[in-house]
């Protein structure tokens, strides 16, 4: 047993995994974290694991690619999804949280183990000996990515992602708007905002004509999917929005029983139901126009913006040339990497990757081999999605069944082969519990 701490340099939700999987496999910490004492443009308070981009940590139905994430990481005893339960609010088959309250409590439960140190200070260099943990996020500052940049020889990729905006649902015209979730699933947890051909038009053609803030060294191409500013979208063809975000299908209306032409979705932001996120609208666009356009829609022509939509620099590294498939560095074993910086995308895969980095990060502290999780499991396709020497044009993965080993026996029905894939991932992950165990 050594006597000095493993260093997770980041408090998101992937660093704070895995100082809490470290700590409960009693190897002592310190954590640390920049905020408050720095900030960033995302970022609105110093709590720990806070959620910038949505409340929303996606799907708990087992029959999806998040469900079976999710199934997995409460297998592996997860941190964030097990304060997340603690801060549910509304949101139908999803799971979708009060940010602050998460917030207070992941940071709560962090401050209070005891194995735990935090510290609060921006790490411009990488530690030269001990084990260390990465997990600096999208938002890594420009000190330490020269040094993570030196360290790999690597050049880091850049993209951006895109916030949505937040409305207070007191200024929200509810004679115009009304409550459902997509295809009935779940209680009336969203509002929804309907939009005739010719409303739609008129939104459209606004949108195109906003002005957007430049940011220098975007490259249109490398926004992820999942966080393309809505007037991006809007550039790529006047029906892409009607099959993406404001897609109308599942969301008749309840008196009239007909499907809109358009629909806005609002998703609650708290448990008091005061605020709702727009689904799908991440944007860019200058403040004042952000006013003037989402205006535009029905219901929403006297909104109160709690928070306008913002833009924001998102890093990572080519981990396929630099990271083994236990999350270490190729050539330093004692230096792992977790969360965005490695190119998983989204809250519930960064997290995950935490939890298998302080479990080698404590394997390696406590004398012992480095594990690497099944490739049926969703959190080892993902480990090895990043890390595999082959995948020549990396860019940011999320879960999703195709990323899994295909099934020995092809199933042409994509329902039940899905079904199939989740099971055989919920055996693996039990017998990797049971051994891990041991």
């Amino acid at each position: 047993m050594r006597s000095d701490r493993v260093v997770v340099i980041g408090g998101g939700l992937a660093g704070c995994e895995a100082a809490f999987r470290l700590a409960n496999m009693n190897v002592p910490v310190e954590l640390v974290e920049m905020r408050p004492a720095k900030t960033t443009a995302a970022h609105k308070t110093g709590y720990l694991g806070e959620l910038v981009c949505s409340n929303s940590l996606k799907s708990e139905d087992i029959n999806t690619a998040q469900g079976v994430l999710k199934r997995e990481m409460r297998k592996l005893n997860s941190l964030i999804l097990m304060a997340a339960d603690r801060c549910r609010v509304p949101a139908g088959s999803a799971l979708a949280v009060d940010r602050d309250l998460l917030g207070r409590t992941v940071t709560e439960i962090i401050t209070g183990h005891p194995l735990i140190q935090v510290t609060i200070k921006e790490m411009k260099d990488l530690p030269e000996s001990g084990i260390t943990v990465v997990a600096s996020g999208p938002l890594t500052s420009d000190a330490l990515s020269a040094s993570i940049a030196r360290l790999t020889g690597e050049e880091h990729l850049y993209f951006f992602d895109a916030v949505a905006p937040i409305i207070a649902v007191d200024s929200i015209d509810m004679n115009k708007v009304y409550a459902g979730s997509r295809y009935g699933k779940g209680e009336d947890d969203y509002l929804n905002c309907p939009l005739n051909q010719e409303e739609y038009d008129i939104f459209y053609d606004a949108l195109l004509k906003a002005d957007s803030i430049p940011i220098e060294g975007v490259d249109e191409g490398l926004y992820f999917s999942a966080c393309v500013p809505i007037e991006v979208m809007a550039r790529k063809g006047k029906d892409t929005l009607r099959f993406g975000p404001m897609r109308p299908v599942g969301l008749p209306h309840p008196e009239t029983g007909q499907v809109p032409y358009a629909v806005v979705q609002l998703r609650k932001e708290n448990r008091e139901g005061t605020m709702v996120s727009m689904v799908g609208f991440q944007t860019r666009m200058r403040w004042g126009e952000q006013e003037r356009v989402l205006r535009l829609i029905p219901g929403l022509e006297k909104a109160e913006f709690l928070r306008l939509g913002a833009m924001h620099r998102n890093t990572y590294i080519n981990s396929p040339k630099v990271l083994t498939e236990t999350l270490q560095l190729r050539g330093n074993p004692d230096l792992f990497f977790a969360g965005q910086i490695t190119g998983v995308e989204g809250y519930m895969e960064s997290a995950a990757t935490g939890i298998v980095a302080g479990i080698n990060a404590a394997r390696r502290y406590l004398g012992l081999e480095p594990v690497v999780l099944p490739r049926e499991t969703m959190i080892g396709s993902l480990c090895r999605y990043i890390s595999d020497p082959e995948n020549r044009n990396f860019q940011p993965m999320n879960a999703n069944f195709g990323i899994l080993p295909p099934l020995e026996k092809r199933i042409k029905n994509k329902k039940l082969r899905n079904q199939v894939l989740g099971e055989r991932s919920w055996q693996k992950i039990n017998e990797f519990s049971e051994e891990f165990a041991k």
